[in-house]
């Protein structure tokens, strides 16, 4: 029986609210340079927490259901964006450990052995030396390491700078950075394509997430096409079926995507698509549009309490 408040916050039926979790990675132990990413222990309890308190659904039957109105009480969706080898090594058997479903959408370039853009940067900042970092040659500014705390506002600074510029522009930047400061081009970060089948058999759902991850308002609609084609076709090849959902990259609507790719996301397909607006679904949501919500608390009762304000303040 699930608890009272998260079925009267959220019925059954056409007056359900649909609450879509946002996550990318599960650290085996805490990092200090990656303080917003839950560790095993962390996501073991919000794991227990969402298990306790939800109807976990796959985001294909979510999406199925909010249509024909036969959302269950209290429904949510685990969703993991990038494609991050910790996935199935650490998130998948705390999944299992609850019998709970997720959805994993992957960015189908970084598999064996790429490594994401943000990630050059925050791995770059990890090595440099204590003292000045200049990035002034790519008008990215001039920062001074002393600590963790100020490396870690040092790259929120860089990415947030470097996330809007051009797309090949901002990996080739990213890369020469990282370069500079050590850190190899072959990586372990991300998933493997066995791995990436592993997870798949073992009944993740896979979703598509484009191929190199642009932020496709950027992109004329041909390159923006062709980025949400390209990772569909790579991952059904990979895994031998359909791909049926999709997350944007970034995902902030009117930013960072528009209607428009929602019509070439139908188009290619897909039965449903995901943004990074923060909301529940409901019955009114478009379908490929649909909003998520990312937890940021690190305590279970501020975690609880962050839920349920999310399901009361959401206008969906």
């Amino acid at each position: 029986m699930l608890p009272l408040i998260f079925r009267a916050l959220s019925p059954a039926g056409v007056s359900a609210k649909l609450n879509i979790f946002i996550f990318h990675r599960v650290l085996p132990q805490p990092d200090p340079m990656l303080p917003f990413e839950p560790s095993a222990e962390q996501f073991n309890w919000m794991a227990r927490f969402i298990a306790r308190n939800f109807n976990v659904l796959t985001l294909s039957e979510a999406a199925r259901r909010i249509q024909n109105g036969t959302l269950p009480a209290a429904a949510a969706v685990i969703t993991f964006d990038d494609g991050y080898a910790d996935n199935l090594e650490v998130a998948w058997p705390i999944l299992n450990r609850y019998g709970i479903p997720a959805t994993f959408f992957i960015a189908t370039s970084f598999l064996d052995g790429g490594r994401m853009w943000n990630d050059e940067i925050i791995e770059a900042v990890r090595n440099a030396e204590a003292g000045q970092f200049d990035l002034s040659k790519f008008s990215l500014g001039a920062y001074t390491l002393t600590d963790t705390v100020s490396r870690v506002r040092t790259y929120e600074t860089i990415l947030g700078k470097l996330k809007y510029f051009e797309h090949v522009k901002r990996t080739q930047i990213a890369r020469e950075i990282a370069f500079l400061n050590h850190v190899p081009g072959q990586s372990e970060l991300m998933m493997t394509s066995t791995e990436l089948k592993q997870l798949h058999a073992a009944g993740a759902e896979i979703g598509a997430h484009t191929q190199t991850h642009p932020i496709l308002e950027l992109l004329d609609d041909d390159k923006a096409f062709a980025e949400i084609e390209a990772g569909k076709i790579e991952l059904e090849s990979i895994l031998g079926e359909a791909i049926n959902v999709f997350a944007y990259p970034n995902g902030v609507p009117g930013k960072d995507c528009s209607v428009r790719h929602g019509e070439m996301v139908k188009k290619l397909g897909f039965q449903a698509a995901v943004t990074t607006e923060q909301a529940c679904a409901s019955a009114s949501s478009k379908i490929f549009h649909l909003p998520r919500f990312t937890p940021w608390d690190r305590t279970p009762l501020r975690f609880a309490a962050r839920s349920i304000l999310h399901i009361r303040s959401s206008r969906h």
